[in-house]
């Protein structure tokens, strides 16, 4: 018995939740950072941040539109990129540690600094 593949679907999938950074730029000022549409996951956002590619990340703010929601999520992701960079003993670039550090405090994020968290 031959099975017949189903055609790729034309409508798109709205159900996605969306992540996304308030970056600081300084004089000019604060701006949600533009992000490409598969890179707006949480996965990449904590790459970026374990990887400095923000100027003074503020928040970071995830939304699901079919579902009608959003959250200021910074503090989850801090201790996320914290638990990262204790586990794999990663070097925190000075823009997320004071995004870190605001967002779970000095001391958690100088113990997952030193991998002891």
């Amino acid at each position: 018995m031959r099975t017949v593949d189903q055609p790729p679907s034309l409508v798109p999938k709205f159900d996605v939740t969306v992540y996304i950074v308030l970056d600081d730029f300084g004089r000019l000022g604060s701006a949600y950072r533009e992000t490409d549409e598969e890179q707006a996951d949480l996965e990449n956002i904590i790459n970026n941040l374990l990887h400095g590619e923000y100027n003074n990340p503020k928040r970071v703010v995830a939304f699901n539109t079919a579902e009608k929601w959003s959250s200021d999520v910074s503090e989850d992701v801090a201790w996320e990129v914290l638990k990262r960079v204790a586990s794999q003993g990663l070097a925190l670039p000075a823009s997320t540690r004071s995004f870190c550090e605001f967002h779970v405090g000095l001391r958690e994020t100088a113990l997952a600094e030193n991998a002891r968290i």
